[in-house]
Parts: C-alpha cells; structure tokens; sequence
C-alpha cells in the first residue's frame, strides 16, 4: 500500500517512540526529512542523525533525546499542511508555537526552514508542522 502522507509518518514515529522511550528510530530517508531531522537537531529536539544506506532508499537513524527525568524531549508534534490541505502563510503570520517555546518547520522558496529563521528574513512559505 502506498503512504499518501511520508511527513506525517515521519512525525507519528517520532511521537511513538519518544513515548515508548526508545533510544533511536529508523525511518525512510528522503531529501525533506533530511532536512527536518537536521533542524530538529540544531533546535535541541534530538540527539543526532545519522544516514544508513541499505538495497532502497535507504534509512534515517534519528537518536531520540531525554530529559534527567527521562521524559522525552519532543512533548509533541503535529502535521498542519496536509496533502488534501494545504496552508500557506506569510512572513507577518507565521505562528508561534505554545508562545515560543516550540518550533514551526515552513517549507519556503530558500529552503525548509524553522518560523524563526523565517522572521529574520522575512519570507513566508508552507507551513509543514509544529513541534514542541
């Protein structure tokens, strides 16, 4: 069966097993989540990434990040522009996610970039997800 959302699938792994408070996840490696797991990394979200080449497309180890209490790091994550709705947004109404305390990942003409990096120079784009 084909996925109809692969970003959707990435965050739901993600979710899971920072919940289950596994070590690390693998994923299926495309350019896009690439770069998400790069901005989780310099956002603190995660530990590290690496990229594992198998027969396909290969995979993405995202090592996965815990407090002292060992609770997880990523409280959440959420898809906003989905395939069947796309949401578009410009720079002057980019959101802030739980007042600034998590980030939103905006897909936009220079790159996939978080909303921060948006603010400061001052683009919009496709508002992909929001993590926190």
């Amino acid at each position: 069966m084909a996925m109809t959302d692969p970003i959707a699938d990435y965050l739901t792994r993600l979710r899971n097993a920072s919940n289950s408070k596994q070590k690390y996840v693998d994923i299926p490696a495309s350019r896009v989540k690439a770069q998400m797991s790069k901005i989780l990394l310099d956002s603190g979200y995660v530990s590290g990434v690496k990229y594992i080449e198998d027969d396909r497309q290969g995979l993405l180890r995202v090592y996965l990040k815990y407090t002292r209490e060992n609770t997880p790091v990523i409280a959440g994550a959420q898809r906003v522009s989905r395939p069947s709705r796309r949401v578009y947004t410009g720079r002057t109404h980019l959101p802030r996610v739980l007042g600034g305390y998590g980030i939103a990942i905006v897909s936009t003409s220079q790159g996939i970039l978080t909303d921060i990096e948006c603010r400061k120079r001052g683009i919009g784009g496709e508002i992909m997800c929001e993590v926190w």
